[in-house]
């Protein structure tokens, strides 16, 4: 009996190390904020969570409404926040990372077209290993602090 429940687990865990890394992550409250006309430059929020047991990376994102979009982290130096891009973002096993304001977040560059309070922007996640995560962007009023706000 004991053989057969730790054969079953065994197969479960193997089944489970062997999906890909988009099937261990979830998104979750995506949004953005309403841009100014004119504006060239939006954002992205949202926080990831990996259900897998190693830590998954994001490496790049990309979406129709800009020419690129870029991952930044914002950090402290002092009594001055600093504001830089990053090549990947980490989620670790088990866990969550989080893209928030004044911390990490994505940057909609280059803008084709003003962000709208109401819509639902299009954005795609890529996974270093393999697999990509679709997303909509709910976009919340000019100068939100949160995707309610």
């Amino acid at each position: 009996m004991f053989r057969q429940h730790a054969m079953r687990y065994g197969l479960i865990l193997l089944f489970m190390a062997a999906l890909p890394a988009w099937a261990q992550v979830s998104v979750e409250r995506p949004w953005s904020r309403a841009t100014p006309p004119g504006a060239k430059i939006g954002v992205g929020f949202l926080q990831l969570r990996n259900a897998g047991a190693s830590p998954v990376r994001v490496v790049g994102a990309s979406s129709p409404v800009a020419r690129r979009v870029e991952m930044h982290v914002t950090t402290r130096e002092g009594d001055v926040m600093r504001m830089r891009q990053v090549e990947s973002l980490e989620i670790p096993a088990g866990g969550t990372f989080e893209l928030k304001p004044g911390g990490a977040h994505l940057m909609l560059v280059d803008l084709r077209r003003p962000l709208a309070k109401g819509e639902r922007v299009p954005l795609t996640l890529e996974l270093e290993k393999g697999g990509a995560l679709q997303v909509e962007l709910r976009v919340a009023e000019l100068g939100a602090r949160s995707p309610g706000h």
